[in-house]
């Protein structure tokens, strides 16, 4: 049975991370002394539920953790830091501190190393979620001990319920945009302003031109949706934004 270690201290852990093309010894003191943190650990960076759900909710929702008074959060996994520096890159993650448990202490430390032989993972954690304050687990979401990788309890939106259930979420925005197109770069600009976090669609990489009208009904850049809601062009956002303040 997995260890839940509410009211326990986290384990004294030496990290070996790469920064800057250095070593770096990051220690539980570093991450946990005086903070308020959220942890979540995963079986393995580049691996299919964690690229596609479990790093990216913790790291949209990032902000309203913070305004929520979580000072970090950490994504774990016994992975060597040179496979956590590129999966960061790969997703994006400028909100979460990816940390290389690599030799599996910390994750032993807390009951939660599992052995993952059948996969050819070898010894990996147990998916997770926590709250520490001050280097003491406050909660714990433990995924239940079945067959497979369960994922239902150590998402974000359940930590984020259990320290506010009334908090509010970041509106979801998607903007489809053109390389070189300066109404998109208007349109970024007053998101970024407004530090709303967005999802791009770049026209000729990622959508055809005829997908694009299909999805909104035009062929110009840029097309901003927010919340499943056509918003337009960058003029079209401008006046959503004086509505909104109005």
């Amino acid at each position: 049975m997995l260890k839940n270690c509410e009211g326990q201290k986290v384990p004294n852990v030496t990290f070996k991370t790469r920064q800057n093309d250095q070593w770096v010894d990051v220690t539980t003191d570093d991450l946990f002394s005086g903070k308020t943190v959220v942890v979540f650990s995963l079986p393995g960076a580049f691996t299919p539920t964690c690229s596609s759900s479990h790093l990216p909710g913790y790291n949209e929702l990032a902000p309203v953790f913070k305004a929520n008074g979580v000072d970090e959060i950490i994504c774990m996994s016994v992975n060597d830091t040179f496979v956590m520096n590129e999966w960061a890159k790969d997703q994006e993650a400028e909100n979460v501190t990816l940390i290389p448990d690599g030799n599996g202490e910390f994750t032993e430390g807390m009951g939660m190393l599992v052995d993952k032989e059948d996969l050819g993972f070898g010894k990996r954690s147990w998916r997770y979620s926590m709250l520490v304050k001050d280097s003491v687990v406050e909660k714990m979401f433990i995924e239940p001990e079945v067959p497979g990788d369960p994922f239902e309890v150590s998402d974000a939106e359940t930590m984020l319920k259990y320290i506010n259930p009334k908090a509010e979420k970041p509106k979801l925005v998607s903007m489809f945009s053109k390389v070189g197109c300066p109404f998109c770069a208007r349109a970024k600009a007053a998101l970024k302003e407004r530090g709303m976090a967005y999802e791009e669609i770049v026209l000729g990489k990622d959508i055809t031109t005829r997908s694009l009208q299909a999805v909104s009904g035009a062929t110009t850049t840029p097309q901003v949706f927010i919340d499943g809601k056509l918003i337009g062009g960058s003029d079209d956002l401008d006046n959503y934004f004086a509505g909104q303040s109005a």
